[in-house]
């Protein structure tokens, strides 16, 4: 605590005319001609009004995990205005009591940071009082550092890459959850509406409201670095990741109509006929982004749960193999099919065409690119662990993964639906 210097405030007198000033700032000179209006006077030095809970002295560090407090002292002094910022820029929420008597921070300090805090006040006539104050933090005795990896590399994308953020510790405390979920940062240029979703206790996604726009420029970055975030836990640094989208490219596979259209930018581009899963091993409808792409898979049953040697065992070379989840779903050549391409489903799940078209996919697809599923028997894509499965939830239902939306539905939101219709075509 610092020394704290006592002041006794003048009688109050009524100061209508500050009201005026702010309503009717055209007639400023109405209340600016009498020398004795305190208004007009330079603020004065508001050190003996105020006591300050922080080190002042040279060489004293406050502690992090204490909250600050600036009061007003005597009984018709007051407190108008406080702003607390670090020299990274970052500001400490606060709360100023009704009666201006008292504020205090409501948001954690960083350790090992130099604040300025800047303090207005009032007298009893009406008369401005402004104080800067200046103090760092020391660091933690003993601490946890919550480090923060952002995904995917930095590169270009489709317009269907969700951003991650993998932490090295859990975080299960939703006040907890809040204070990293606000110091992660996503700014896009054009700028969009987007929002975190917790996936677990150590894992983050990002999405916006629709799909990036196209030719996009997506920037992450964490402000964590010496927060308290719980007890004994503090931010660590994190590494900035800098993306950008390419063009608007959505695969659409109708599996009742047996043909995958490749929309850009939101004009067709080719229809493919093709063959998805077949009875009992029907493909996932929904949508998918593009994991990656392999040129040559060798395609096991057994990776999938079907015993070698039975009827519905393979062992087949695979190329021209696009990823659409971890579990091994592909769009892929599939020459032994071609038969049944656009009249029939025969695969185990993948989405399966002719090698020459399977290339020309290949070469037009990229990662983060959109696989949409239409019309099969199958279940509705994962939303998350096999792959990017995050568009198959809708907004509001994507808002109640977020620590600071608090789960509150938008207004006129509507009830979670499959999206199995092309999107954005």
């Amino acid at each position: 605590m610092s020394n704290t210097v006592h002041f006794q405030a003048r009688g109050r007198t009524v100061v209508g005319c500050t009201l005026l000033v702010i309503a009717l700032g055209a007639s400023v000179t109405a209340c600016t001609g009498d020398d004795d209006n305190p208004l007009t006077a330079a603020p004065y030095d508001a050190a003996g009004q105020i006591s300050f809970n922080g080190p002042t002295d040279a060489g004293k560090k406050a502690d992090p995990d204490k909250p600050l407090e600036v009061v007003a002292e005597g009984a018709d002094g007051r407190i108008t205005d406080v702003t607390a910022v670090d020299a990274a820029g970052r500001y400490v929420a606060g709360e100023l009591s009704a009666d201006g008597a008292r504020w205090h921070s409501t948001s954690p300090l960083a350790a090992a940071a130099r604040y300025t805090v800047r303090v207005s006040t009032e007298d009893g006539d009406g008369a401005p009082g402004r104080k800067v104050l200046t103090f760092e933090t020391g660091r933690p005795s003993a601490k946890k550092t919550l480090d923060v990896a952002f995904g995917p590399e930095a590169g270009a994308y489709g317009v269907g890459q969700p951003l991650t953020a993998e932490l090295n510790q859990p975080v299960r405390d939703k006040a907890q959850r809040a204070i990293v979920e606000g110091a992660l940062k996503v700014r896009s240029t054009p700028a969009v509406e987007g929002a975190w979703h917790w996936v677990d206790d150590k894992k983050l996604h990002y999405r916006p409201r629709e799909y990036w726009p196209a030719h996009a420029t997506i920037e992450v970055s964490s402000a964590l670095e010496g927060i308290k975030i719980g007890d004994r836990m503090w931010g660590g640094a994190a590494k900035p990741l800098r993306i950008t989208t390419e063009d608007h490219v959505v695969a659409v596979t109708d599996a009742a109509t047996h043909t995958l259209t490749l929309f850009q930018d939101g004009r067709e581009v080719r229809q493919i006929p093709v063959t998805t899963g077949k009875p009992g091993f029907e493909t996932r409808n929904g949508v998918k982004v593009v994991l990656g792409k392999e040129p040559f898979v060798r395609m096991r049953s057994s990776t999938v749960g079907i015993a070698e040697g039975s009827s519905e065992s393979y062992d087949l070379p695979v190329y021209f193999a696009t990823r659409v989840t971890w579990s091994g779903e592909y769009v892929h050549a599939a020459p032994w099919s071609v038969g049944s391409q656009g009249s029939a489903n025969v695969s185990h799940g993948c989405v399966g065409m002719s090698t020459a078209n399977a290339e020309w996919f290949f070469g037009a697809v990229q990662e983060g690119d959109l696989v949409e599923v239409v019309n099969s028997g199958g279940e509705t894509m994962e939303s998350f662990g096999n792959g990017f499965g995050d568009w198959n939830l809708d907004w509001n239902r994507w808002r109640t993964g977020s620590a600071l939306t608090g789960g509150a539905p938008e207004a006129g939101g509507t009830a979670e639906q499959a999206r199995l219709r092309p999107q954005g075509v």
